[in-house]
């Protein structure tokens, strides 16, 4: 019988619950505002972890700032997590920013768009 759920699948949604919890009430770095974690892919050696955020910042330079402070809050992230989860290591933090929210919202306005220009019936 086949496991329904991987390992690193459920140690993954751990993941992602400790890091909202984490970066929400526990970062001071101001660069690291309102982040949502999106999904989080954890390697089978449970050696790298890549965490996909968004975040409603929408212009380039504030997006850059929030992609160096998430990278150097890693290492406390990664201190706080050991503590929070039974792991024997805790995987190496990768942030990787998410746009398909973005796509998303892209795609909805554009066929809203294409909505209102054609002819009523």
């Amino acid at each position: 019988m086949a496991k329904d759920f991987a390992r690193s699948d459920r140690v993954a949604e751990q993941m992602r619950r400790e890091l909202a919890d984490l970066l929400q009430f526990e970062v001071k770095d101001p660069r690291v505002g309102m982040v949502t974690v999106t999904e989080v892919e954890v390697t089978g050696d449970m050696a790298h972890a890549k965490i996909y955020y968004s975040t409603a910042e929408q212009d380039a330079k504030s997006a850059a700032e929030l992609q160096k402070g998430l990278e150097k809050t890693a290492g406390f992230l990664r201190s706080q997590l050991s503590k929070r989860m039974l792991l024997r290591t805790v995987p190496q933090l990768h942030f990787v920013y998410d746009a398909s929210i973005d796509n998303g919202m892209k795609l909805t306005r554009l066929i809203n768009q294409a909505l209102a220009d054609s002819p009523k019936e």
